[in-house]
């Protein structure tokens, strides 16, 4: 089983998925960190450049849709995908 990492390579987007995938496994840290983030009211482009380490000023459409999908994701752990967690378990 994939365990979670401080700062896991992240793609352009997560994959879509209606189940858990190693790639949230992997993401746990980062949708956390997303999540505070959002909670604070941070700025997109500050929390693209932190926590998905893509600079806005350089890519700011990657960054924006980085975020974007990787915070909905996140929101859909909230909801769903953890419900998988508590089933398999963290090892």
């Amino acid at each position: 089983m994939t365990t979670p990492q401080l700062e896991p390579p992240v793609a352009d987007a997560p994959p879509l998925s209606e189940t858990l995938t190693d790639y949230d496994r992997l993401h746990l840290v980062t949708y956390l960190r997303l999540l505070d983030a959002e909670a604070d009211g941070a700025d997109p482009d500050e929390v693209a450049r932190i926590v998905l380490r893509i600079d806005p000023a350089r890519e700011p459409e990657r960054a924006r849709h980085a975020h974007a999908t990787h915070l909905a994701r996140a929101q859909w752990m909230t909801r769903v995908g953890y419900h998988d967690l508590l089933r398999q378990g963290m090892h």
